[in-house]
């Protein structure tokens, strides 16, 4: 049988092994920041991180990324907010997400995040890419859509500035992404970029003009 470890990093509730609620905030101390800038917040009744990228980023790893975790298989899960921020340009989607397989450097990762303000579009192109993969490096979000248009993202009804519960299952060289408690999955990638032996840590992940928030950070290894 596989063994089981389970980890849970909290942003506001975890549960002891006597099943009591304790209050237990994950500060930015706890992460490793790369081209963002974190610190602690209160959002929508909750403990959480914030994040906005510094100054301009130069490439998709605009990343915290969890200590102390080494992560192959299993099923991570989050609560996330992304929005706009006031400033940001009219391209801004309030690119929000979740990486894995990270390494500390943030040389290497997979990433699933969405775009909020997509998902309830007028506009039914854009509601199609509510939802999105991407690997770095070699595959950002460009090049998957110009090569394999529509097998890397999909439409999923989320809204910005809300709070949005994700779930991801990763086995080897596949990972299903799974939104506000779905029984299917939105987005299946069955094909992993970086290959089915890499191994890392947890980020949490935004976009350019971004402010997000994330929360309730549990992670399951399954080795």
């Amino acid at each position: 049988m596989t063994r089981k470890l389970l980890f849970i990093l909290v942003l506001s509730i975890v549960f002891n092994l006597n099943s009591k609620a304790q209050n237990k905030a994950i500060i930015p101390s706890d992460v490793i920041p790369f081209q963002v800038a974190v610190e602690k917040s209160i959002y929508k009744s909750k403990n959480a991180l914030a994040l906005k990228i510094k100054g301009e980023a130069d490439a998709d790893n605009t990343v915290a990324i969890l200590k102390d975790i080494d992560f192959h298989n299993g099923i991570i899960e989050a609560t996330i907010s992304g929005q706009p921020l006031a400033n940001a340009g009219e391209t801004a989607r309030g690119f929000v997400g979740i990486a894995f397989r990270a390494a500390l450097d943030a040389s290497k990762m997979e990433v699933f995040y969405l775009r909020p303000t997509n998902g309830r579009a007028n506009d039914q192109l854009r509601r199609n890419h509510s939802s999105q993969y991407i690997s770095i490096p070699g595959y950002p979000w460009e090049k998957l859509r110009k090569e394999t248009p529509g097998q890397y993202e999909a439409y999923v009804d989320i809204l910005p500035a809300e709070w949005i519960k994700i779930k991801i299952v990763v086995k080897d060289e596949t990972a299903r992404l799974y939104v506000n408690g779905a029984s299917e999955p939105t987005l299946i990638v069955n094909d992993l970029k970086q290959g089915k032996d890499i191994r890392g840590s947890i980020g949490l992940w935004i976009g350019p003009g971004t402010l997000g928030h994330f929360t309730d950070v549990k992670v399951t290894k399954e080795d």
